[in-house]
């Protein structure tokens, strides 16, 4: 019997080991050499995220030994950090009651947007902040008045200590389940153009809030609404992806691109090339996930303008 109750404590211990790490924030601890984007490729999240997860300025330079906060990987939050300009707050947030909160020392968005139950993008959304915002003690900021309840119940999760020399902070599983959750699929309206031809249309819903688009074998993705290149990269759980932010400042994702014949600062005419569809992991299929975001908040690929 008390064999039997090692095992299992063993096997417990073993799953809270990989558990963990999925609900509390991650420790990196910066070796010598590191850089915010060598850091950001090797999460596979934005510079801009990482710089708001730490209160960092575009000026400021990282040292050996200190520790840097990884925050979740959130396609949001990532595509309204990098946008050059964060429009006034959306009807969505608008309409919200809010409450205020005065920055504390070690503040920052990420930890205040995770302590107020609200997403980084709706934090800066409701106070008006662009993309390099960075905040001061003492500084009054809105926050979601139905979550101040819940959050000052509430005790931030414990970081993780940064892995021992040889060990890895984080895996990225590309093989991991599919958590997507599907809507309906309808073939593309013809008068509507999308970034490839003819794609048999899904609904993604859910946290990832979009549309999953079938294509060809190593078919070219479209610009469908001219615009600057903002972002180019592998983003976690999307693969390679393509943010373009029009002139009115929607964001533009297009992700999981199997080539990118695009770079960060170009300006993307319609109907030019931003790269090749991918062939998904889980489904083994060549499609997109395509979306469009204002203010970090998913709009209606369908009803997004096109030009």
């Amino acid at each position: 019997m008390k064999t039997h109750f090692c095992k299992s404590l063993s096997i417990i211990s073993i799953i809270l080991l990989f558990v963990t790490p999925l609900f509390a924030d991650i420790t990196y601890k910066v070796e010598k050499g590191d850089t915010l984007y060598s850091i950001s490729r090797k999460y596979q999240i934005t510079v801009a995220e990482l710089r708001t997860a730490n209160n960092l300025s575009e000026n400021d330079v990282i040292k050996a030994g200190q520790k840097l906060i990884i925050p979740d990987a959130d396609i949001g939050t990532a595509a309204a950090l990098s946008s050059t300009k964060t429009a006034s707050a959306s009807t969505n947030t608008s309409t919200t009651k809010t409450v205020e909160y005065v920055v504390a020392k070690g503040d920052t968005l990420y930890g205040i947007a995770r302590k107020n139950g609200m997403s980084v993008a709706d934090l800066m959304a409701i106070n008006n902040l662009d993309s390099s915002a960075v905040i001061k003690i003492g500084q009054k900021l809105k926050v979601n008045a139905n979550s101040t309840e819940s959050a000052s119940k509430t005790t931030a999760a414990k970081p993780v200590e940064p892995a021992k020399p040889g060990e890895t902070v984080i895996k990225v599983n590309e093989k991991a389940p599919d958590t997507r959750t599907y809507g309906t699929t309808v073939t593309a309206d013809a008068n509507t153009k999308w970034p490839v031809s003819s794609p048999k249309i899904t609904q993604v819903k859910g946290k990832i809030s979009g549309v999953q688009l079938s294509a060809k074998t190593n078919e070219s993705v479209l610009c469908i609404h001219e615009g600057t290149v903002m972002y180019v990269g592998v983003y976690r759980g999307f693969g390679q992806v393509v943010f373009v932010q029009s002139k009115t400042g929607l964001i533009y994702a297009y992700t999981g691109l199997g080539s990118v014949k695009v770079r960060k600062g170009e300006y993307a005419v319609s109907g030019s090339e931003l790269g090749t569809a991918g062939l998904d992991s889980i489904s083994q299929k060549y499609q997109i996930t395509f979306m469009v975001f204002q203010n970090g908040q998913p709009i209606d690929p369908a009803k997004a303008p096109r030009n």
